[in-house]
């Protein structure tokens, strides 16, 4: 994986803080605070960046500035993880273990992809 920075505009919306990319539309969150409405960016920045890969979307390039927004509470640059090239590798797994994923999973190698992101995503945010 690749880190990329993608500049967001944080906007005051009502009681709260709307955000958006300008490299990448549709890509939205909100937050009840100036803070959280960082946060959460990262968290939706992500999640666009995972669901257009999943989809085969092309991920366009981040900008190389900040957008000079007048009316803007905030700009910045949000990091996200770009997706890799796919690589085989062998593991090895308990045969029940593997069994329980190929009952409810398509796709083993992408279930295994979204529980180790899951796991990872999940020991960041404990720190």
């Amino acid at each position: 994986m690749t880190a990329v920075f993608y500049p967001a505009v944080i906007e005051q919306a009502g009681e709260g803080y709307s955000v958006y990319f300008p490299d990448l539309p549709g890509c939205t969150s909100a937050g009840a605070t100036l803070r959280e409405a960082a946060l959460n960016a990262e968290e939706a920045l992500s999640g666009h960046i995972a669901v257009s890969a999943q989809y085969g979307d092309p991920v366009p390039a981040p900008s190389e500035v900040l957008p000079r927004e007048p009316d803007a509470a905030a700009c910045l640059l949000v990091r996200a993880e770009l997706p890799g090239k796919a690589l085989r590798i062998n593991i090895t797994l308990d045969e029940g273990l593997v069994a329980a994923i190929d009952r409810v999973a398509r796709n083993r190698s992408g279930f295994l992809a979204e529980a180790a992101r899951d796991k990872l995503a999940a020991r960041r945010a404990l720190g």
